[in-house]
């Protein structure tokens, strides 16, 4: 098998609640070298292009409706002639930068072929309403978008995200994943399950 992950770092903003931050994205291709799945890319959509180099583009898949995840996806999907897939959870985050909807839904359960291996959608509200992971058992990874990082949960100080309810998501459907499990994040270093699976009580008790 020769699937593989590969990250391209890209660089831009993010805007929520009347605020404007720097950051810095995880993009995730996922498959071949003749074809692939793309998700959350951010920023650069020729940036994207240019790592995908030519092969085919399966889906881009979404892991949320963030600003800084979403707004260069129409862009990369013209360029790489690929479908974007969002829950529909995240609609409003969605609508909050284009007119119309994106090209089809993401639904848990779904999963999506590339390469010979599958990436299977695994919706985990918190972050987001719509947030979703995709868990990818030929590859021993999960791309966890802004759900889990290294060192706990992703923020929930902002409009649509919920503490209780992104700590259910991580202790009901990720941490339950081998310990093995790479998490490949929407920023940041990746890290294991293993690794994080013991901190939980110590995010709860920090309450954020």
């Amino acid at each position: 098998m020769n699937a593989r992950i590969e990250r391209l770092i890209t660089s831009g903003t993010f805007s929520l609640d009347g605020g404007t931050w720097e950051v810095d994205n995880n993009v995730w291709i996922v498959g071949d070298d003749s074809e692939v799945i793309v998700v959350d890319p951010a920023h650069d959509a020729a940036a994207v292009a240019k790592a995908v180099d030519g092969r085919s583009v399966r889906a881009i898949l979404l892991t949320h409706g963030h600003d800084d995840h979403i707004r260069h996806a129409r862009e990369a999907a013209q360029v790489l002639q690929a479908r974007v897939h969002l829950h529909p959870d995240d609609r409003m985050l969605w609508d909050a930068v284009y007119e119309g909807s994106p090209d089809a839904e993401i639904a848990d359960g779904d999963v999506f072929d590339v390469a010979g291996v599958q990436l299977t959608a695994v919706h985990t509200p918190g972050h987001s309403p719509g947030s979703t992971c995709f868990v990818i058992p030929a590859l021993n990874a999960v791309l966890s978008g802004d759900t889990l990082f290294q060192g706990g949960p992703g923020a929930t100080g902002r409009s649509y995200s919920d503490f209780p309810t992104i700590i259910e998501s991580i202790r009901e459907k990720l941490l339950t994943l081998p310990a093995e499990t790479v998490v490949y994040t929407g920023h940041g270093d990746t890290t294991t399950i293993g690794d994080e699976a013991p901190h939980l009580q110590e995010w709860v008790d920090r309450g954020h």
